[in-house]
């Protein structure tokens, strides 16, 4: 009964999630990849508690080691992203004019 639980609320987040994402104008793409990345930092957490666990197996600490390091890489390049989207809306300087 639990895992059939899970794996209904795993579907029903994931169906909405696409929904949400797909239904967000472009304009909001910068919060929302803020957010986004917000969210990558708590798996890292996450699956940092999850490898360093005493009595974990083998498998655990595998598994939390691969989840730290995707995690870490998502959490990195979604604020280079974000880094260079509000680059793109910043005024540019009119270059000076030497006499």
């Amino acid at each position: 009964m639990n895992y059939e639980f899970g794996l209904y609320v795993f579907m029903l987040a994931a169906f909405l999630g696409f929904e949400l994402i797909r239904r967000v104008s472009p304009l909001l793409h910068t919060p929302l990849m803020s957010l986004t990345n917000a969210i990558s930092a708590i798996a890292v957490v996450g699956a940092i508690l999850i490898t360093g666990a005493h009595n974990g197996s083998t498998l655990t600490k595998v598994l939390g080691f691969i989840a730290v390091v995707a995690s870490t890489v998502n959490l990195v390049s979604g604020y280079l992203i974000t880094d260079r989207m509000l680059k793109m809306f910043k005024k540019r300087e009119a270059p000076k004019n030497e006499l």
